[in-house]
């Protein structure tokens, strides 16, 4: 089968497509034929050496796909042969025409659900999910700032939040992406490159700041975030590319919280949880995975560099 392959650590270019061997199920895996495969920013982490849990070269990246059941070891009953799933994590990784996984790795597919969509579901929904009810016990009625929404997460974010009764003030850099965010289910979009945006939130909000901010880039925005929060308000930092300053008194008057997370930091028992209300999800309808860009696998490096710049909308997917 044909898989990209990382020999050393770099920029995009270190991704390469090869020839390596048919994958084979040991007892509890799984063999799934990849029709559709999820590009996420932490692959590029991972790729560049500077993440801090590294693979052992060399290795196929990748979290997310989805495609078709083709054969199972000993003792798995959740999928058979030719089930529709989607993959959240692997043993062999992603970005290639066949996936091993452990059988909990694996979900059923909605039939009204395409490929590409299962592909975008598994790295940015089940951070949304745990970022909103895991990390900062959300709850109904509760007002939450996606800051940074037009992406997958954001996206994500923004369809769990409103299915679950939450109020949505979503972020976006273009017009574009805004409008599209907006029709996902926020209740408003703000330009977060308007010089007074913060002030239309504290509009928004009555004065009283927002319950919730899911953060995107936290070394441009968490030193204001703190200053838009409600009294006991709590920020999950769910994206960072740097260093940044902040004034601990903001999170002091206000009882506040700043909470990081990693999705790779989630118990088997809480993923086991998170896929289920994603299935859920899927199945009624209320999350509704978007794909902005499909690209051929051997297209990996341009993948890369796309996902990393502003404005993008929706998941990127390579086709293998």
């Amino acid at each position: 089968m044909k898989a990209i392959r990382v020999q050393e650590f770099g920029g995009p270019d270190v991704l390469q497509l090869e020839d390596v061997p048919d994958l084979t199920p040991g007892a509890g895996q799984v063999v799934v034929r990849v029709r559709a495969i999820g590009v996420n920013p932490v692959d590029t982490y991972i790729r560049s050496g500077l993440y801090p849990m590294k693979p052992s070269l060399p290795y196929t990246p990748g979290m997310d796909a989805a495609g078709i059941v083709e054969s199972t070891g000993e003792g798995v009953k959740q999928v058979a042969a030719g089930d529709g799933v989607y993959v959240a994590g692997t043993i062999s990784g992603a970005y290639a025409q066949q996936a091993l996984c452990l059988a909990t790795q694996v979900h059923r597919l909605p039939s009204h659900v395409t490929f590409e969509q299962g592909a975008a579901i598994g790295v940015p929904y089940a951070t949304a999910y745990r970022a909103l009810f895991h990390r900062a016990e959300a709850r109904p009625g509760d007002l939450v700032l996606v800051h940074g929404a037009t992406g997958g997460v954001g996206i994500a974010a923004v369809q769990i939040a409103r299915a679950a009764g939450m109020t949505i003030i979503a972020t976006g850099g273009t017009e574009k992406g805004r409008t599209s965010v907006g029709q996902q289910g926020a209740h408003h979009v703000l330009d977060h490159h308007a010089p007074n945006y913060l002030d239309q939130l504290q509009v928004l909000s009555g004065g009283n700041g927002v319950d919730v901010i899911l953060e995107m880039l936290a070394n441009v925005n968490l030193g204001k975030d703190l200053g838009v929060l409600a009294k006991h308000g709590r920020v999950v930092v769910i994206g960072s590319r740097g260093p940044v300053e902040i004034n601990p008194r903001e999170t002091m008057s206000r009882d506040a919280s700043i909470l990081g997370m990693t999705l790779l930091n989630t118990s088997e028992q809480d993923q086991a949880s998170i896929h289920a209300a994603l299935v859920a999800g899927l199945e009624n309808g209320s999350l509704r995975p978007i794909v902005g860009k499909e690209l051929p696998l051997a297209d990996a490096a341009r993948a890369h560099e796309i996902v990393l710049q502003p404005g993008a909308f929706g998941k990127i997917v390579l086709i293998p």
